[in-house]
């Protein structure tokens, strides 16, 4: 068991077991056959990331800078 996604990438390469993953953390892996992926049909495709806060008012700049991320991973490359 693992807390961290880079060790539990880790650890399904080197054929130790299943490991639910983010795609984006994996794609290439997958495009490589390097990983294979189990029990698609339980893994239906997640859009992105839904954040609710109670208020647009006060946030502290940590919070700011978490969405900011958040939103800049969600764009897309042209």
């Amino acid at each position: 068991m693992f807390n961290n996604i880079p060790l539990r990438v880790n650890a399904a390469l080197a054929g130790l077991g299943l490991a639910y993953l983010p795609e984006d953390q994996v794609r290439t892996h997958l495009a490589d056959g390097r990983l294979v992926r189990v029990l698609a049909d339980w893994c239906p495709p997640f859009p992105g990331y839904h954040l609710y806060y109670p208020s647009r008012r006060q946030h502290s700049p940590a919070f700011d800078l978490f969405i900011d991320a958040l939103r800049y991973r969600g764009q897309k490359k042209s």
